[in-house]
């Protein structure tokens, strides 16, 4: 079918410079995907921005008068092949935007109809009903159109109650109705336009170009042009276009738009450095280790613009229950009239639905939301995750750099040559793993730097992969690494001292070989500690309605009851293959447990996808943060209780906005069903609630949605 014309049917409903509204149809037998024609008609030459209204069959183009105009635009559009990629359920179940914007859902329209409601009191009155049909036609052309093709919705409501107000020669009425009904639509627009571009203005877009050091010398080159290994140059006022590890400089880094962080972070040789993070002062060279749409600021902008698109479950039971309820209205005007046989009483009723309110505020409320999450340093990847982990009520720790901080520690250094102090041995080793980026080398490297950090004199350090290094210190051989590397590789004999190397190993600690000379001169015992905030995290956990916080860990079962009793966990399972976790979470959701599970690896992937709604720390494997539902933007794991508290903020935002939207519509109806309201005060009072609680439903974007994030 690819090749053949999509859009059968495409009628100018509204132009000025710059800006068309056109009404569309697809053609019979081929896809209604609102997202993909957004997507198309945004890619056409001189195009700015599209919106597409799936109710009204709408679409608003915006574009360059100097790089084309509305009737070659038309052309372009009737002229779209049929996407050739199938229709998957994310995009079948989700509009491409609120449905906002009938015809006058613009300042334009407004501005126009209060023309028209001013001139029907000064025109002479043979003049006003022309008038006023004029000005109603766009309405009643639509409705009459949606009730062919769709039946009765709100938009035939609303066409109805303008034809009574006009069949009875109440122009005032009609008037007041198109006015009040383009000034609501404006507003419902605007507030779901600002939600999302909330969204997508939560990074900051990088240079086109950027320097990189290439034979010796810096060489400017387009972004799409670095590679993996490349080593960038970014100076001061410059954003970081690249994911990767310092290799030489120092810097001040302001993280704000990745991590929330407002104060500007030191960077320096062996920091880890992220893409859209802005360089405030010095000089860096990155070795480049994810590079384009690999980096955190690519992923996280993907991660954006899918979250504007997925529906939760909220939404589409929002969604169906206002469809559910405009047969009501129809039928309540229908009743008023026969009990009253007044005209406006019908009209009145008309007026009110449920549709506006229940249809935007729910997904106004996510995006702000998930807004106010990221700014706090928190990626929720759509509504249907923010939903999903405020019904959370348990809650599962990986250990390994979730509650422990993943950086390893040296606690232990134990010479077994009489010629070599604890800090000598330390510093030994230092001297050759100081060359390489291992987090074992790195955690002996600092701890050199706490001593006197007494620098040995060496040769060229050779890495061997998955062993360790080797080099050679006033003629004799140095090796420092595994256990096997000395063992088998280098034949060293570790038997003399195999009692003190098994407790060190039941204390659950890694442990790194010295060899010089052929003999073993010591071990060093490195540990990583628990994060200070775990306690807390967990006690948070708990007040936001967790009933049960367990830990699944690889480690031994010594340390991690250990760790289990020190932060009060309801239970542990340890000794874990990564196959194990996923099947532990599979028998726990059978159990009817709703789980939320916080991980940082790739022996995480597979629990993370399994459960109920997956969390990935900042410093996880790039799969564990695709896998998740959830990524935290800064290594913190009290931002795991932030993301709880702000989605239990949404849904409880949601949920008075949804009491508030049907109590007040149904006294509003009512009182229309009376006789008690006009249809002016209707529409007045109608319009005025809808945009009340749309606005209700933006806010958390500037109060924060809740006492997590906002407090820093």
């Amino acid at each position: 079918m690819t090749g053949a014309a999509w859009v059968d049917g495409l009628d100018t409903v509204h132009q000025v410079p710059g800006r068309v509204r056109l009404r569309y149809a697809f053609r019979p037998g081929t896809p209604s995907d609102e997202s993909a024609l957004r997507r198309a008609v945004e890619e056409l030459p001189g195009v700015e921005t599209a919106r597409v209204n799936r109710a009204a069959r709408s679409l608003v183009v915006r574009f360059d008068r100097t790089a084309t105009d509305a009737g070659t635009l038309c052309r372009a559009i009737t002229a779209l092949p049929v996407p050739a990629r199938p229709i998957s359920a994310r995009t079948a179940g989700a509009a491409a935007d609120p449905p906002a914007a009938a015809p006058g859902g613009h300042a334009g329209s407004v501005a126009a109809s209060l023309a028209t409601l001013v001139g029907s009191f000064l025109l002479p009155m043979p003049l006003r009903l022309p008038l006023s049909l004029a000005a109603a036609l766009p309405l009643l052309r639509q409705g009459a159109g949606i009730y062919a093709r769709d039946g009765i919705n709100s938009h035939v409501l609303e066409a109805a109650a303008v034809s009574i107000s006009l069949a009875r020669s109440d122009v005032t009425a009609a008037n007041t109705t198109l006015f009040m009904l383009a000034l609501g639509e404006y507003m419902e627009e605007s507030i779901a336009r600002r939600s999302d571009e909330l969204l997508k203005h939560l990074l900051r877009p990088s240079s086109d170009e950027v320097w990189v050091l290439r034979d010796g010398a810096e060489t400017l080159v387009p972004v799409g042009t670095v590679a993996v290994g490349d080593s960038v140059v970014v100076g001061a006022g410059a954003v970081i276009p690249v994911d990767g590890t310092v290799l030489g400089g120092e810097a001040t880094v302001n993280e704000a738009a990745m991590t929330g962080e407002s104060a500007p972070v030191a960077k320096q040789r062996g920091d880890a450095v992220l893409s859209g993070t802005l360089m405030e002062e010095g000089r860096l060279v990155v070795y480049a280790e994810q590079v384009g749409s690999r980096t955190a600021a690519a992923r996280i902008a993907d991660y954006v613009e899918q979250s504007l698109t997925v529906k939760s479950e909220a939404q589409l039971d929002a969604a169906r229950l206002a469809d559910r309820l405009v047969p009501t209205v129809l039928k309540l005007a229908g009743a008023s009239w026969l009990l009253t046989g007044n005209w406006r009483s019908a009209a009145s009723v008309l007026q009110a639905d449920y549709s506006c309110a229940l249809k935007l505020a729910t997904p106004v409320a996510f995006k702000s939301a998930m807004y106010a999450a990221g700014k706090a340093g928190i990626l929720i990847k759509g509504a249907n995750a923010l939903e999903r982990l405020a019904q959370a009520d348990t809650v599962v720790f990986d250990k390994t750099g979730t509650l422990t901080t993943g950086v390893l520690q040296v606690t232990d250094s134990i010479a077994f040559d009489r010629a070599y102090g604890p800090d000598d041995l330390i510093c030994l080793a230092a001297s050759v793993e100081e060359h390489y980026f291992h987090p074992l080398a790195m955690a002996v490297v600092a701890a050199a730097r706490a001593t006197h950090n007494h620098h040995f004199d060496h040769q060229e350090v050779k890495f061997i992969v998955a062993h360790g290094v080797a080099s050679v210190i006033d003629g004799k051989r140095i090796v420092v690494g595994s256990r096997h590397f000395i063992e088998d590789d280098e034949g060293i004999d570790t038997s003399a001292h195999r009692a003190e190397i098994d407790r060190l190993h039941r204390d659950g600690k890694t442990l790194l070989f010295i060899g010089f000379g052929g003999v073993l001169v010591g071990v060093l015992a490195l540990k990583d500690s628990l994060r200070p905030t775990s306690a807390a995290t967990i006690a948070r956990l708990r007040r936001a309605g967790v009933t049960r916080v367990l830990m699944l860990t690889g480690d031994h079962r010594d340390r991690a009851a250990e760790l289990a009793a020190e932060l009060e966990l309801d239970g542990f399972h340890a000794d874990l293959l990564p196959s194990d976790k996923a099947r532990i979470l599979e028998d726990m959701s059978r159990d009817g447990a709703r789980i939320a599970f916080v991980g940082d690896g790739i022996n995480d992937a597979p629990a993370l996808a399994g459960a109920h709604v997956g969390i990935a720390m900042q410093k996880g494997a790039d799969i564990a943060r695709l896998t998740a539902d959830v990524a935290l933007l800064e290594d913190r794991i009290e931002r795991v209780a932030d993301a709880k508290e702000a989605a239990d903020a949404a849904m409880a935002l949601i949920d008075r906005n949804y009491r508030l939207t049907v109590g007040l519509n149904t006294a509003i109806l009512g009182a229309a069903a009376l006789g008690f309201l006009s249809p002016v005060g209707t529409a007045v009072l109608h319009n005025g609630t809808t945009i009340g609680i749309l606005l209700n439903a933006l806010r958390s974007a500037s109060s924060s949605g809740s006492p997590g994030i906002g407090g820093r």
